[in-house]
């Protein structure tokens, strides 16, 4: 089966390349467990691959033979500038990578369709106008959904697309929108990326939404990537299961794979170990 790499070396060998492509996998972790590190990785590393082939084989090694790179990297938030994102990837991972990557991300900022009827100040999420014919310029924006519907439509085609987050959706329902227009918008995510052909990454914080909304999400992903904080004694430790995924999840229970020890280092998102049943 063809494969799209997740951008995480150790977890791609497992998989024997990736993703099957057409799919939408949620990254639904605790605060700090490491989901947003992935989503980091994943697009970094991705795009690494078209910007430098000598930094991404030091970092990533070699592509598995039915695995094949997206044509191109999509980073959409909802509520950060790439200037902002930059800097967090420069936290996550070595600035060599990131330096060489950033070119090859497509950033798309959806801030102003998102705070727009907010009683957030404009001046917060948009630069300033520089003159009085651009302030006049200066329109309504479209519907924050709509926006996000238009980019994927014009873009996602055997991409790899990261969505960052969800929960931001969640959290702007209200009298005006309703969280079943979020899950449709989810559900029609899932039909459409099964033609698009790509991979879609959408991270959602399971600290800000309630066990129904979880299950609404993953219902309507195709597979789902948990990370959860784990304590053993004085210390904790980051760790990621495969809570659901058609085509995948079939090739860790083949090799009694439980349970990922994860960590994260000058690569960005790593495996550190391989919990099997015993």
């Amino acid at each position: 089966m063809p494969s799209l790499p997740f951008g995480v070396a150790r977890l791609d060998s497992l998989l024997e390349g990736g993703a099957p492509p057409g799919n939408v996998v949620l990254l639904a972790g605790e605060s700090g467990a490491g989901a947003r590190e992935f989503l980091y990785t994943s697009a970094a590393i991705n795009a690494l691959g078209h910007a430098d082939e000598e930094l991404f084989d030091l970092y990533y090694g070699d592509i598995a033979a039915d695995a094949t790179l997206p044509e191109e990297v999509h980073y959409i938030s909802f509520t950060a500038d790439t200037g902002a994102l930059t800097r967090e990837m420069g936290y996550t991972m070595a600035d060599d990578i990131v330096d060489a990557a950033i070119d090859e991300i497509n950033f798309r900022d959806l801030s102003p369709e998102y705070f727009q009827l907010s009683p957030i100040p404009r001046d917060w999420y948009e630069a300033e106008t520089a003159s009085i014919t651009e302030l006049g310029d200066r329109g309504e924006y479209e519907d924050v959904l709509t926006a996000f519907g238009d980019y994927l439509s014009a873009h996602a085609d055997d991409s790899l697309v990261c969505i960052d987050s969800v929960t931001d959706l969640v959290s702007m329902v209200d009298d005006d929108t309703d969280w079943s227009d979020v899950a449709m918008v989810m559900k029609g995510l899932k039909k459409a990326a099964y033609e698009w052909g790509g991979l879609i990454l959408v991270l959602v914080n399971t600290d800000s939404i309630t066990d129904r909304e979880f299950g609404a999400l993953m219902d309507a992903a195709g597979g789902t990537l948990q990370f959860t904080w784990e304590s053993g004694g004085s210390q904790r430790a980051r760790t990621m299961f495969v809570r659901e995924f058609r085509g995948v999840l079939s090739r860790l229970e083949s090799e009694n794979i439980v349970r990922f020890e994860t960590e994260i280092h000058d690569g960005g998102f790593d495996i550190s170990d391989v919990r099997k049943i015993r």
